[in-house]
């Protein structure tokens, strides 16, 4: 049976901490400026950029004492996390009104299934509409790309940006991806794509030539080379499932950093924000937790786990960020990081405690409340004057 074709949309709102700052303080609309830093010493690094000071060299993952030997007048605007979902939300939320099939990749982006939307008006004007109206309505400006699988969504919304809009064709893909540079495609990391080429695979197009296998299972397993392969042709996932992480085992957010950080009050601010992101999918899903963990990749990749593990369990956000704090502390070494994540474990639904409560720790408690009685009893046996249990 032919698979159906599907709309895709990926929608990538531009230069996301950049615009939020904007949106708070219109000023700075005309100035250069970039998100992060440590102002008062020199140090830290910067997370984002404006437009305006992209235009100068200045980028993401520069330290913040290079950013101001560039141009001495750069503003530096502080991070504002709460801002930055309550924004994030808005976006979402104005995304269900063009279809149910939406999953969110990250605080700034989203897939966006408009299959049957599509049946009745052309996917390019719904692409405008979507765009214009997130510009004029909420300050957001974004790129969209359009394509029949997520993985070719995600590669139109890169291709132009600020406010631009990619068509990906799989009749077209020879001349519209296969060109590109290994580097540019998603899911093969900067290290990967450095191996690759070692190896004399420059592009897409070398990627998926058939002579390049064995050079390419050098670098990676079959199966990680056959699932690039599909993504590449345009054969990979076509579901926008919004129940993908419905009812999970465990929750987790990471954040890969676009540049390496060795400074435990710089990496803070990522973790609190994914401390945040867990909390918040662990209310949606109406779930405690037990175990708080964190996750840290070095620039050498090389990855630890470290985790804590309550005796009951937790619904508390501060809880949490606070367990993530004190983990940070003990266990990281000043290595220079390239991720960081936060995941909890050991999770139950509310109503799975309620029940674990009624029919476990009740008949616990029953049995110590039945241990008390018989003392009282035997003490009332011996006394004049009975004796009662206390009522608080």
């Amino acid at each position: 049976m032919k698979r159906e074709v599907k709309i895709i949309f990926h929608i990538d709102l531009n230069a996301f901490y950049a615009t939020c700052a904007m949106i708070k303080e219109p000023y700075l609309k005309n100035k250069v400026f970039a998100i992060g830093g440590i102002t008062s010493s020199r140090r830290g690094v910067l997370s984002t950029a404006s437009y305006k000071a992209r235009a100068l060299g200045i980028r993401a993952g520069m330290s913040l004492k290079e950013a101001l030997d560039i141009f001495p007048k750069l503003l530096v605007v502080p991070t504002d996390f709460p801002f930055y979902r309550e924004k994030s939300r808005e976006f979402i939320n104005f995304l269900k009104k063009y279809s149910e099939l939406i999953l969110q990749a990250s605080i700034d982006e989203a897939y966006l299934d408009v299959t049957e939307l599509a049946k009745t008006k052309h996917p390019l004007e719904i692409a405008k509409e979507i765009q214009t109206r997130l510009v004029n309505e909420y300050q957001l400006p974004c790129s969209i790309g359009i394509a029949p699988t997520l993985y070719l969504a995600k590669m139109g919304s890169d291709m132009k940006k600020p406010l631009g809009i990619t068509i990906l064709r799989k009749r077209e893909l020879k001349d519209t991806i296969w060109p590109l540079d290994i580097n540019d495609s998603f899911g093969i990391g900067k290290k990967t794509a450095k191996l690759l080429k070692e190896k004399n695979i420059f592009t897409i197009n070398d990627f998926l030539l058939k002579e390049n296998k064995d050079k390419i299972l050098t670098v990676m397993s079959e199966k990680n080379y056959l699932a690039n392969v599909n993504e590449m042709i345009g054969e990979s996932n076509n579901i926008v499932d919004p129940n993908k992480y419905a009812l999970p085992q465990s929750i987790s957010h990471e954040t890969t950093l676009n540049y390496a950080i060795d400074q435990e009050e710089a990496l803070l601010p990522f973790l609190m924000e994914l401390s945040e992101r867990v909390y918040l999918r662990l209310k949606k899903y109406k779930m405690v937790y037990k175990t708080v963990g964190i996750k840290l990749k070095s620039d050498q990749f090389k990855t630890i786990n470290r985790s804590y593990t309550f005796f009951d369990y937790q619904d508390e956000a501060i809880v949490i960020k606070n367990q993530v704090e004190a983990l940070l502390q003990e266990y990281y070494d000043g290595t220079p990081l390239r991720l960081v994540g936060v995941f909890i474990q050991n999770l139950l639904t509310e109503e799975q405690l309620k029940t674990e409560y009624d029919l476990f720790n009740y008949q616990k408690l029953t049995g110590k409340e039945e241990k008390i009685n018989e003392v009282i009893k035997k003490i009332n046996q011996k006394t004049a004057n009975s004796i009662k249990k206390g009522i608080k």
